[in-house]
């Protein structure tokens, strides 16, 4: 959970943003405060002092649902203990639930679904007044838009699109200047750009297409403008979020648009990393893995959402693939980038999933030496084709399976990070108070560890600040973190050199 704000306006009208959920959401809760924002609200870090809270809410698995709600409840307490007057809930889960949330969750002053993001301020102002707005009838978002992918790149048609051009409206920010794409919320080096919505595959277990909608890229122009703008916010890495970056570029006519979008992506000066994320294994195209592998600038990361290794069990899952095709893979990004991160999520407990369809997921991970994965235990959700499958598992079972891969996991990451002890690393520096601590290019923002910086003699914190890139040699590890020696005296190599080499 992120909480969000920044007072920016002498303007009375004060509001408080809850970020939960994926970097998609957080893209989402800097356009809707820019929209805020311009409108003459002010926003604030306290949620105590603010008029009204938005919760942008996550509606992808049982636990994001119950944390969104529980966040909910939470923030309605301030009408009595702060100076709140509303609470409204936006994001996934109110755009999943509509009135249903709405009616069982009175604590909600209101219920907006992505309709109602363009005209956020004018919704505010109403529920501040008094007036209740109506929570819309949810409907599943993909028949807004054309089956065939290459008819949807007009999608003024197809409703909102959070983060898309139907949002964006040229007069965001001042009247007269550039354009202001959102309302950074968070001041730090690295901000997610969102490059396409929606998702066309039907796996079994996921909600996530019919309240996100059909793929709709964005176009490669508004991305690299978006990029050059958050450049001047001060960003030194944009992390490239999706729900399955791989197919951009197919409902523009080109399946291979990520590849020329990254080496244009990689022009822009003071951009320092690129980072792809949301990579769907059965889509990954050779060259695409030569791109990434071989442009400077992009990182040598690779976000691989395999979710199970066992061909059966991927099949039910309608996701395909194998143990054996996952570590071919894993095997030609390794070949070009040998020092690249790996890290994907897996689902334990699936309908019809053996025992010996686990140890086939296990023996997978402990052959792959992935650097971060996430385990996740079956949650069956509303509208899914997995609700309805036979060979439903009781939740203690689901959970005896993820816990046992889940410690599997956490052994395997932390023996892949003591192996890159001597390994040359560049480190984005996050932090600079009392410890240095930020990145290396085989992280990921948030979930992927971090790595501590120690320096040699003579060196001190002061010759550190947030958003450096630093050149550093990997010393130590504790689990997924990293420590490294910063090396100052020395040239960072170009990020297209991935060797694991020691100075």
């Amino acid at each position: 959970m992120h909480d969000q704000g920044l007072t920016v306006s002498s303007k009375p009208t004060a509001v408080h943003l809850v970020t939960l959920g994926c970097a998609r959401n957080e893209v989402d809760s800097e356009e809707l405060a820019a929209l805020l924002e311009r409108d003459g609200y002010r926003l604030v870090a306290d949620p105590g002092a603010a008029d009204a809270v938005l919760v942008n809410t996550c509606g992808f698995i049982e636990a994001a649902k119950k944390d969104s709600i529980d966040t909910v409840l939470a923030a309605s307490d301030l009408k009595k203990t702060g100076s709140a007057q509303a609470v409204v809930a936006v994001g996934c889960l109110a755009e999943r639930y509509g009135h249903e949330l709405a009616e069982a969750l009175p604590e909600a002053d209101a219920v907006l679904g992505f309709d109602d993001y363009p005209d956020i301020a004018d919704r505010l102002r109403l529920i501040l007044s008094g007036a209740r707005h109506p929570a819309h009838l949810p409907r599943d978002r993909r028949s807004l838009l054309p089956l065939a992918p290459a008819a949807r790149p007009l999608v003024a048609k197809a409703g909102v699109i959070p983060g898309h051009g139907s949002l964006r409206l040229d007069a965001v920010g001042p009247a007269s200047g550039p354009r202001a794409f959102r309302r950074r919320l968070d001041g730090g080096p690295s901000a997610p750009l969102k490059i396409a919505s929606g998702c066309d595959r039907r796996c079994t277990f996921c909600a996530i297409p019919a309240f996100r909608g059909a793929y709709v890229s964005r176009q490669p122009a508004e991305i690299k403008s978006e990029a050059a703008w958050l450049v001047e916010q001060g960003v030194r890495e944009i992390f490239l979020v999706s729900e399955n970056s791989s197919s951009y570029g197919k409902d523009l006519g080109d399946i291979r648009l990520l590849e020329r979008l990254l080496a244009e992506l990689a022009e822009i000066d003071g951009l320092s990393w690129i980072r792809v994320s949301y990579l769907q294994p059965a889509e990954i195209r050779p060259s695409l893995i030569e791109v990434m592998a071989g442009t400077p600038k992009v990182v040598p990361y690779f976000d691989l959402s395999f979710q199970h290794a066992s061909a059966r069990v991927l099949r039910r899952m309608r996701r395909f693939g194998s143990a054996e095709s996952f570590l071919g893979l894993v095997e030609s990004i390794r070949r070009l980038a040998p020092a690249a991160g790996i890290r994907s999520n897996v689902i334990c407990g699936f309908p019809g999933e053996t025992e010996a369809d686990v140890d086939v997921l296990c023996e997978f991970l402990v052959a792959a030496e992935l650097d971060a994965i996430g385990v996740f235990g079956y949650s069956a959700e509303d509208g899914t084709e997995a609700q309805g499958l036979d060979g439903q598992h009781p939740p203690e079972e689901i959970e005896a399976r993820r816990t046992r891969v889940a410690d599997l996991a956490d052994e395997l990451v932390s023996q892949r990070a003591e192996a890159r002890i001597g390994e040359w690393v560049q480190v984005l520096v996050e932090e600079a108070d009392s410890d240095i601590v930020g990145r290396a290019a085989h992280q990921g923002p948030e979930v992927d560890g971090n790595v501590r910086l120690v320096t040699d003699t003579g060196v001190t914190r002061e010759d550190f600040a947030r958003g450096d890139l630093v050149n550093a040699v990997v010393s130590g590890s504790d689990g997924v973190d990293l420590v490294a020696t910063a090396i100052l005296d020395q040239p960072v190599p170009s990020i297209s050199e991935r060797v694991l080499t020691t100075p």
